[in-house]
């Protein structure tokens, strides 16, 4: 099986070098990476970087801020230029209705022209979006009803907010999923040390042909320790163990 990696777990070592965190994710088996922004390195490190290190990128996790009219052009360029074809809003002030409402219209404009550009907008959830708000909607019900937006399941924060991942995944199909652990109370930890349903979630993103990305928030003790342990879990359930 190929995983592919998103970057915040490295956050401790991409902003000071993202070659060696790059170089790190390649030793350990991972083969296409999900960016969380670029530190500064323009396109042509990043391409030479993954070149060297035999990485694709598979996404981005990219603020909508980046796609506003004044910033659309030149996000649209780096994004091409390193081959990638999936930016993921990895979240938004839906706090209230008119910002949900405001978000949904900002999405649905902008949403055509990059698929005009080859470049897929899709939304990562945490647990806020599948929970009742104050002004009673659940903001991922709005956001699948009202959009066109390519929806990557974060399925661990489904299991904190009460969801059944395997149902999201089954409802949705969507390309790309976040594989990831941790306890119900929103602890996160590698894969395999927590209470989430990895091992099922594993197997149902294999039925549904979907990519999986590995996201570890822990930091324990580093990320390249903790995504490394990630890995070997995964690796274990190849094996049947």
């Amino acid at each position: 099986m190929e995983y592919g990696i998103q970057m915040y777990s490295l956050r401790d070592l991409t902003p000071k070098d993202m070659e060696g965190a790059l170089r790190t994710v390649a030793a350990l088996g991972y083969k296409k990476v999900e960016y969380a922004g670029f530190f500064d390195n323009t396109a042509a490190q990043i391409v030479t970087w993954m070149d060297r290190f035999g990485l694709s990128v598979s996404g981005t996790h990219t603020n909508w801020k980046e796609l506003t009219p004044e910033n659309f052009a030149a996000t649209v360029a780096y994004h091409k230029e390193i081959g990638n074809k999936n930016i993921i809003i990895p979240g938004a002030d839906l706090s209230t209705k008119q910002t949900l409402d405001e978000f949904i219209d900002f999405v649905n404009d902008v949403q055509p022209k990059l698929a005009a550009e080859g470049i897929t907008l899709g939304f990562h959830n945490h647990a806020r979006e599948f929970l009742l708000t104050d002004y009673g909607q659940f903001m991922h019900d709005e956001m699948q009803k009202r959009t066109n937006l390519a929806f990557e399941i974060d399925t661990y924060w489904a299991y904190v907010a009460g969801r059944d991942p395997l149902e999201i995944m089954e409802q949705l199909k969507d390309r790309v999923i976040h594989i990831k652990d941790g306890t119900a109370d929103g602890k996160g930890f590698a894969l395999g040390e927590g209470t989430a349903p990895v091992a099922a979630v594993r197997e149902k993103a294999i039925e549904l042909g979907m990519l999986m990305v590995v996201e570890s928030e822990g930091l324990k003790p580093t990320g390249p320790d903790e995504v490394g342990r990630c890995m070997q879990y995964l690796r274990r359930l190849e094996l049947g163990k």
